[in-house]
């Protein structure tokens, strides 16, 4: 990521804190699929389950805490060493979620890097993500005077619009995601299992930066009913005649996550089928035509729901329709609960889908709601069941 990208995101939440009075962020994650703050603060992921620490004050560079040795605590010059951009202080430990006595550690130095702000404001970003560890070791211990807020309202909406530079890189994930499903539709046959062919989606993504993410897939003879299902379930063998569907999930070149998903028929599609892909291609430009800037996400909501009670389809119990960036789901979600109002630069995964007696129906495709306040279809894949000989 550009260095004057880093500055602005640095700057608008700089801003924002001297406004809620907050004097230092504190952020936590252990992946990389949802731990958006740790990467939009310094251009790295959390990975492997590793914890990793971010301090960023309002006034100074930052104090990064990750995996390392022992003893771990080097200062940086003002800039960074190139790597850690912005960061003026890194610390490290080896402390491991599977080792219990080792929850501590990081909260220890979480301590010496916040020492000059133990009767300040500490806003904390993506509550769901820190440890109780950490927190609570602060809150007990030498940061027992200061006020702890959740400040991920702070951020979140500045996270959510992206840049001209972030949209470069959203665009190459996009293009990366069609390659790979093309590259799925010419291998695909008879004989490979659900597994092998998702490798296929998997490795062309490698092939052009792609980091981590997931490959969902779900197989079956044509028209059933069913469910794509994560890696360690996809065995099954497929046949002459069988439906293959596909979620391709990965993040692309500077780690942004986008989301395509294809059905594939190794055969002809039933015509049940071709009757619910174009009635959820239906509910997906229904969607659209609401994406509007300002608009509530819980009002698209109900919008929708009502949209399937009349179309005799069932209702969306989960999320068909949120966010995405760093994190693979990211506010604003469309659903009841969410309070962020969509905006423009924002960019949406929206993948209507659902299982009947006689076929499991979807789309999934990603849009952007650009500055001028127009909807575009990221993906050029072809909103079709592909039809394989």
């Amino acid at each position: 990521m550009p260095t004057r990208e880093l500055e602005r995101r640095w700057g608008l939440i700089r801003t924002a804190m001297e406004q809620r009075g907050i004097d230092v962020l504190l952020a936590q994650a252990n992946n990389d699929f949802m731990g958006g703050y740790v990467k939009y603060l310094t251009d790295l992921p959390a990975t492997n389950g590793y914890v990793m620490t971010i301090v960023f004050p309002r006034d100074e560079p930052m104090t990064v805490i990750s995996q390392g040795a022992f003893g771990l605590d080097q200062r940086l010059p003002r800039e960074g060493d190139g790597v850690r951009r912005g960061v003026g202080r890194l610390m490290g430990t080896p402390s491991y979620a599977s080792a219990h006595y080792s929850a501590g550690y990081d909260a220890d130095l979480a301590a010496q890097a916040l020492d000059s702000y133990r009767g300040a404001t500490i806003g904390m970003l993506g509550t769901a993500a820190i440890s109780f560890a950490l927190i609570d070791s602060l809150k007990r211990g030498a940061l027992s005077n200061a006020k702890f807020v959740d400040a991920s309202d702070l951020v979140d909406p500045i996270k959510a619009v992206k840049s001209d530079d972030e949209l470069a890189f959203v665009r190459q994930t996009a293009a990366a995601q069609d390659a790979a499903m093309s590259a799925v539709v010419a291998a695909i046959k008879p004989g490979m299992r659900e597994l092998e062919v998702a490798a296929i989606a998997e490795h062309a993504g490698h092939d052009m930066g792609s980091e981590q993410g997931l490959f969902l897939a779900y197989s079956s003879p044509a028209g059933s009913p069913g469910q794509i299902v994560n890696r360690h379930l996809q065995s099954r063998v497929l046949r002459k005649g069988d439906q293959f569907s596909l979620l391709i999930e990965n993040n692309g070149p500077g780690g942004f996550y986008c989301e395509l998903g294809r059905t594939a028929v190794l055969g002809r599609p039933t015509e049940q089928m071709q009757e619910q892909q174009a009635f959820v291609l239906e509910a997906q430009r229904f969607c659209l035509q609401l994406l509007k800037p300002g608009a509530d996400p819980a009002t698209i909501w109900h919008d929708y729901n009502r949209f399937m009670r009349e179309q005799g389809r069932p209702e969306e119990k989960r999320v068909h329709f949120h966010g995405q960036g760093y994190d693979m789901v990211e506010r604003p979600l469309v659903r009841f609960d969410e309070s962020m109002p969509i905006g423009t630069n924002m960019y949406f995964a929206l993948h209507p889908a659902f299982s009947t007696e006689r076929t499991y129906s979807w789309a999934c495709d990603n849009f952007l709601l650009n500055s001028e306040g127009a909807v575009e279809r990221l993906h050029q894949t072809p909103q079709i069941i592909f039809e394989v000989d």
